[in-house]
């Protein structure tokens, strides 16, 4: 008997703020994924290191040391994570979390990926917008300038010649 588990999802928000920014890719943190998954960060690790050919280093990489400091210094860091950590935390890219559901075969996981799909392509249309926008105004900027010098030279009271003091001859 095929049984369909209803989930709940997760808000989309709570994915959004769990995605950031490491050696200039949007990544997830393996402890973040697993708490999304509803598994444990060994359990899912172990399932990736049981299909690590699946996983190459744009699909996914270890944080140095530095980046685990740096990366705990700039969030509220939770009892666990007050602890130290004995491994450094995997971050998977958009690519790399795709392929976790072929190896975390649940159902919440292949639900919870599905949502997290819809953000990374959300996140990769609003920055595209962001780009197009740019560009417009970085164009209108230069006639905008140009517009602002000839209403500068019209404010700008006439040039008359200096008269001459003294005899004029």
């Amino acid at each position: 008997m095929n049984k369909r588990i209803s989930l709940v999802p997760v808000p989309q928000e709570r994915i959004e703020t769990k995605i950031l920014l490491i050696r200039g890719q949007k990544v997830m943190l393996d402890r973040e994924l697993a708490e999304l998954y509803g598994v444990a960060t060994r359990i899912l690790n172990q399932a990736v290191r049981r299909n690590i050919k699946r996983f190459p280093e744009d699909f996914m990489f270890q944080l140095t040391k530095e980046e685990t400091n740096n990366w705990k210094s700039q969030i509220v860091i939770s009892k666990s994570m007050k602890m130290g950590l004995r491994k450094m935390p995997l971050v998977f890219t958009e690519q790399g979390v795709a392929m976790l559901s072929s190896v975390l075969n649940s159902e919440r996981a292949i639900q919870v990926n599905i949502q997290i799909m819809r953000v990374f392509t959300k996140l990769r249309e609003v920055l595209a917008t962001h780009k197009d926008l740019q560009r417009k105004i970085e164009g209108h900027d230069q006639q905008i300038r140009y517009i602002f010098q000839i209403i500068k030279r019209l404010l700008a009271p006439p040039k008359s010649p200096k008269k001459k003091i003294g005899f004029l001859q």
